[in-house]
């Protein structure tokens, strides 16, 4: 009996032993079940932090297409720029000459038309020796005519004598 007795304490002992440390080992997977609870909400606020950056990054890289475009765009806005400059420069050179003949154009017309003043006046000058010489002429037309019957009539008389 005394070794049932033993046997029985034994095994007791093994019971509380095996008791306890099921107690302990509760308390661990307790605790690992706690810190895989944490770790998972960890992972699961890593993933979201994990997806907002991949949003972040669409964006971004989005954003440096269209400023890589934006860059393009203003590059041949510059090219288009500088030939529309050259075209400019070119076209105020023309209007430059286009100015300075027009200018050299009314100074010749200016200068005509100062000739055809003078022109004018010099044609009116002859106008009137013309119609002073036209008048002298008539005046003289009418002395002839005069002098003609005059001399006519002193044939006529010397005739008579």
């Amino acid at each position: 009996m005394d070794r049932i007795k033993e046997k029985m304490n034994s095994l007791r002992l093994e019971a509380d032993e095996a008791t306890t440390k099921a107690e302990e080992l509760k308390g661990k997977v307790k605790t690992l079940e706690q810190e895989n609870l944490a770790k998972e909400q960890e992972i699961t606020s890593l993933q979201h932090k994990n997806n907002l950056l991949e949003g972040e990054v669409e964006k971004l890289e989005t954003a440096i297409k269209d400023f890589k475009k934006a860059a393009d765009e203003g590059q041949q806005h510059g090219t288009q720029n500088e030939t529309l400059q050259r075209r400019l420069q070119l076209l105020e050179e023309e209007a430059e000459t286009a100015d300075k003949t027009l200018r050299e154009t009314n100074e010749k017309l200016r200068q005509t038309d100062v000739k055809a003043g003078h022109f004018e006046r010099k044609v009116q000058a002859l106008e009137q020796e013309r119609d002073q010489w036209e008048q002298k002429y008539e005046e003289m037309a009418a002395k002839y005519t005069t002098l003609q019957k005059e001399l006519e009539e002193l044939q006529a008389e010397i005739g008579t004598i």
